[in-house]
């Protein structure tokens, strides 16, 4: 299995397919095991692409001690060094896009073009669902109680109407397959902790990198109107929006080939 050594870490990554360089950092939770993910995707169709277990999650080194948003964009760094890589397009999805915010400007000669997808600023700009107030929630209870915030058109009334797609959106929710595992509950508390500290909104104006926004019409985790401030703070932001909730990779088709085609300039 590969690992990279980074920032006295051990982290689990996965490269596949050819063509100019991507990164793709993955949001909360995210864990490269769970099928099907990223390399399943239009992605690594369009570019030589690495994509990763951040710190504490995943196959990658969990240490139990604090975590933070700059920790987390150094990671990302030294990983695309680790590559031989000078520079890389990125794209940061969610809790990913945080990370890539404080990559692009910790590191901005690391990154070549960047998108920022269902993702938030913080401070003054506007926060993302806080995940940490719900860390207690667990299983189906956690599932439900996002359902119908990941995407507001799944209210009570349409559940009641699409039982079976509910049922599914509940039991997708609800999987967590390496819950038991040594360190996983440590290092997703240490994610959540950092996640709740991210701001970077007086520091947007210092990304120099090409930049689209994206995200979904109907997501009440990384909001439209967080996103229009997000995009408007950073000089020259595209700003995208499709159709879906926070999952609108998924949801649109349409979603990624428009990433693609803004990566590729």
């Amino acid at each position: 299995m590969p690992f990279a050594a980074v920032n006295g870490l051990q982290l689990y990554f996965e490269r596949a397919g050819s063509g100019e360089r991507l990164l793709f950092i993955s949001g909360t939770g995210g864990d490269l095991r769970n099928k099907p993910n990223q390399f399943d995707g239009p992605f690594p169709k369009a570019f030589d692409m690495i994509s990763y277990d951040q710190r504490g999650l995943g196959r990658s080194d969990k240490p139990d001690v604090p975590y933070s948003m700059a920790q987390y964009a150094d990671d990302a760094a030294a990983l695309i060094e680790s590559q031989g890589w000078d520079r890389a397009h990125v794209v940061g999805v969610s809790f990913g896009g945080m990370v890539a915010q404080e990559l692009a400007l910790r590191h901005p000669q690391r990154v070549s073009r960047l998108v920022l997808a269902c993702t938030s600023p913080g401070g003054a700009g506007g926060a993302s669902f806080p995940f940490h107030e719900i860390e207690h929630l667990k299983g189906e209870e956690r599932a439900r109680h996002l359902t119908p915030i990941s995407d507001i058109r799944r209210t009570d009334e349409w559940a009641a109407q699409n039982p079976e797609a509910y049922a599914r959106l509940i039991a997708l929710g609800a999987a967590d397959p390496y819950a038991d595992e040594p360190g996983h509950a440590a290092g997703a508390h240490r994610q959540l902790e950092a996640r709740a500290l991210h701001d970077t909104w007086e520091r947007l104006a210092q990304i120099a990198a090409p930049t689209l926004v994206a995200g979904g019409r109907h997501d009440g985790i990384a909001r439209p109107e967080t996103l229009e401030r997000l995009a408007g703070r950073i000089p020259g932001a595209g700003l995208a929006f499709f159709e879906g909730g926070h999952l609108f990779m998924i949801q649109d088709r349409a979603a990624v080939p428009a990433m693609i085609d803004f990566l590729k300039g």
